[in-house]
């Protein structure tokens, strides 16, 4: 038997791992499973017709889904009044990522991205064989826009910019994006990374300033896209299923380099039944908004730094303290997700949740 190993592309060497939230589990003190604040999921459950429509569709999983998401597709084309044709969908927002660089970057070519931001970006990059351009916050925890320009080279292919950004929660406002999308040159690919957009909130927010739909700024500009996904807001996170708007060139490159049959029949029935309970959705993002507020507000009493967040999660930044403090609201009942060394992300999830976690972080910041 041969001792040698088949040959695997150099990229994947010292990949970095993507990893998810921390799952609830029994208190140190023997008590109810913990709250998961880890995933930045939706607690509540699927919205009115949604289970149904889903149960139905699993009547039939003996047999391949729409290849070509047809229902979802009309539907999605509809809601944001936009063609079919500029329209492609995938596993999750991540999924459709990891399509757009498939499409635009390979070895020798540059990914630009704000970090911290999204965990997934350096992983698809890297896999994709292209390089990563990390360009630092500002101190507000915010996209230094003007600093991403700069970083633009010959080799860049394409540039994400995650609106709210996550882990931070904070927003580019209208005028610094348009800004910043003049200065971009028309062939490298804009992602406007919108994961978190039905949280956004109007007038929020030191600077001031509109925070911009990116399907309306996509429409003059050819070389802008788009990312959405029915993971967040929806609640369908256990269903993989996210979509791209962008024009045709770009909208018919990701549909070419989508996975065949990857997203199930189950999830685009439960995706299309989700927009059509938009009322319903809004209410629930409401209400998560509310409580988004009520914890951030508890937290600056506290006495904490805390940036204006326009996700559903609100960020602290701790530095060495950030694996002590997780482990205290572990212990208190609640599991955030730590990024060592840097801060802790913590979802908004039930209220009896978020009392919890803000009980841990006034106890960790009196222990100081």
């Amino acid at each position: 038997m041969s001792e040698t190993s088949p040959k695997l592309r150099a990229e994947l060497d010292g990949i970095p791992t993507y990893k998810p939230g921390k799952p609830g589990k029994p208190t140190a003190s023997g008590g109810p499973a913990a709250y998961k604040l880890s995933s930045n999921e939706n607690p509540y459950p699927p919205l009115s017709g949604v289970m149904e429509r889903a149960i139905e569709a699993a009547g039939a999983f003996n047999r391949y889904p729409d290849l070509a998401c047809s229902g979802l597709m009309e539907e999605l084309a509809d809601r944001f009044g936009v063609p079919v044709s500029h329209l492609a969908t995938g596993t999750g927002s991540v999924g459709v990522a990891q399509q757009l660089l498939q499409a635009t970057s390979g070895p020798g070519d540059e990914v630009i991205y704000a970090w911290r931001s999204f965990e997934a970006y350096p992983i698809i990059t890297q896999i994709a064989g292209a390089a990563s351009i990390k360009v630092p916050l500002t101190p507000g925890d915010a996209h230094d826009l003007d600093a991403m320009a700069e970083a633009i080279t010959e080799r860049t292919r394409l540039i994400f910019v995650c609106n709210p950004n996550n882990p931070t929660g904070t927003v580019v406002r209208r005028a610094e994006l348009e800004r910043f999308l003049d200065r971009v040159p028309g062939d490298v690919l804009v992602v406007l990374d919108e994961a978190y957009r039905e949280f956004i909130r109007p007038g929020r927010g030191a600077e001031g300033g509109e925070v911009p739909d990116g399907v309306e700024i996509y429409r003059d500009r050819p070389n802008v896209a788009v990312l959405r996904t029915f993971s967040k807001a929806y609640g369908l996170a256990g269903l993989r299923v996210g979509f791209a708007i962008a024009h045709e060139p770009v909208a018919a490159a990701l549909r070419k380099t989508a996975v065949p049959f990857g997203v199930s029949q189950i999830a685009q029935e439960a995706a299309i039944a989700s927009l059509r309970a938009e009322d319903e959705l809004l209410g629930r993002v409401g209400a998560l908004v509310a409580e988004r507020e009520r914890v951030h507000a508890g937290l600056v009493g506290q006495g904490w730094t805390v940036p204006e967040t326009q996700a559903n999660f609100v960020w602290l930044r701790l530095g060495e303290r950030t694996v002590a403090f997780a482990a205290a609201c572990e212990a208190a009942g609640v599991v955030v997700r730590p990024f060592p060394g840097e801060g802790v992300r913590v979802t908004i999830g039930e209220h009896e949740a978020n009392d919890l976690f803000l009980q841990a972080a006034e106890t960790f910041r009196k222990e100081m």
